[in-house]
């Protein structure tokens, strides 16, 4: 049976400052670096050895995957970048203090742009600071003014059906080091969580996801591998 580790990234300079990032390129901080290599000793602990990893185009993503692999003492698992694995874009909320958001728009509407399924953030505005239109990465793509965590898996599950799935279904073990929400579109997928449910799923920082797949790519069992930072967990379902 293939088993899939998903990573969230480590914790950012921007979490630490309570900022929505989004497509932000921010990179970690000490914590986070920390973070990564624990995630790496307990990959290790777990004999688990991926025969690739995939990240986004991010730094903190891309960062907490070389710590990992470096820590694990897997250097040479070989890295697939892609913008499709990004964080969801936060649109007009992108840079803003999460508290003073909240204490402008009130903490049910902010929740709402935050968690919800479908409704997202009030869209970036054209040439602002945040406008990534011209970042080379993203050249001859349709770059979007905001997410949701629907749009998110919009752009994520075609990338997870064409470059994922087929690795895991050739037997592979498989790393994915991105996005908390990127990470959450990929398992409100393979756990069939509900959209109403969705919202209640959250993945911590730095801390590795282990789920065992059948050959059907259905999860049959899943665990964090550090039990004292574990978030809970879907119930196992049909999913994929």
């Amino acid at each position: 049976m293939p088993r899939l580790i998903l990573l969230r990234h480590g914790q950012s300079q921007w979490n630490l400052d309570n900022r929505f990032t989004g497509w932000v390129d921010v990179d970690l901080t000490a914590e986070g670096e920390a973070q990564a290599r624990r995630a790496g000793e307990q990959i290790a602990a777990a004999g688990f050895r991926p025969s690739v990893m995939f990240t986004s185009v991010l730094k903190r993503a891309t960062r907490t995957g070389a710590l990992a692999l470096d820590a694990a003492g897997l250097r040479d698992v070989p890295v697939i970048n892609d913008w499709r694995l990004n964080e969801r874009h936060y649109g007009g909320l992108t840079g803003l203090n999460k508290a003073e958001t909240a204490a402008t728009h009130g903490e049910d509407q902010v929740k709402i742009w935050r968690r919800s399924y479908d409704i997202p953030p009030p869209p970036l505005a054209p040439g602002g600071e945040w406008d990534f239109a011209g970042d080379p990465r993203y050249a001859g793509q349709a770059i979007p003014d905001t997410e949701s965590l629907k749009t998110t898996l919009d752009r994520v599950l075609p990338y997870w059906d064409e470059a994922i799935v087929p690795r895991l279904k050739a037997g592979e073990d498989v790393l994915i080091a991105a996005h908390g929400n990127s990470l959450r579109a990929i398992v409100k997928h393979l756990f069939g969580v509900p959209d109403d449910r969705i919202v209640e799923v959250e993945i911590p920082t730095g801390n590795p996801l282990e789920i065992d797949l059948d050959a059907g790519l259905h999860p049959v069992g899943a665990r964090y591998l550090d039990p004292a930072r574990a978030a809970e967990l879907p119930p196992l379902g049909a999913g994929a």
